[in-house]
């Protein structure tokens, strides 16, 4: 069983820049696929961004390519989002999620691939 445990989120304004982390533990080793989705109140869960443990190949959503970035810590299992220049569409609760397979990379961006998931955190975005 892998655990997967985000740090907290917050609210910033607009234009400002927060990282979330997401700590894996239990089951989880340094393979398989991971990532952030979030969902914003009455909306689906959406892609965000994730990347591959073996050969960090990473996807971002169009909606934050060039804002995000998403990054790893091998040797502590830990996974960051880095987002700037916030907008408040970017307001939702994030969640870390994983998948034990190497996702193929038409597949990585889609939630039904990845088995394990965070609590979920808030992030608000004020105008």
């Amino acid at each position: 069983q892998v655990e997967l445990v985000e740090s907290a989120g917050g609210v910033v304004q607009t234009g400002g820049s927060l990282r979330l982390s997401c700590a894996a533990s239990g089951g989880a080793s340094r393979s398989g696929t991971m990532g952030w989705f979030r969902q914003a109140p009455g909306k689906e869960r959406e892609f965000v961004a994730t990347f591959r443990w073996g050969d960090f190949k990473k996807l971002y959503a169009d909606s934050v390519k060039g804002r995000f970035t998403i990054s790893r810590d091998n040797a502590k299992k830990m996974v960051y989002l880095e987002m700037s220049n916030l907008k408040p569409e970017d307001t939702a609760v994030y969640y870390c999620a994983a998948t034990t397979s190497n996702l193929i990379f038409s597949e990585m961006g889609r939630k039904e691939g990845y088995k394990y998931w965070g609590q979920g955190t808030q992030v608000t975005v004020s105008s």
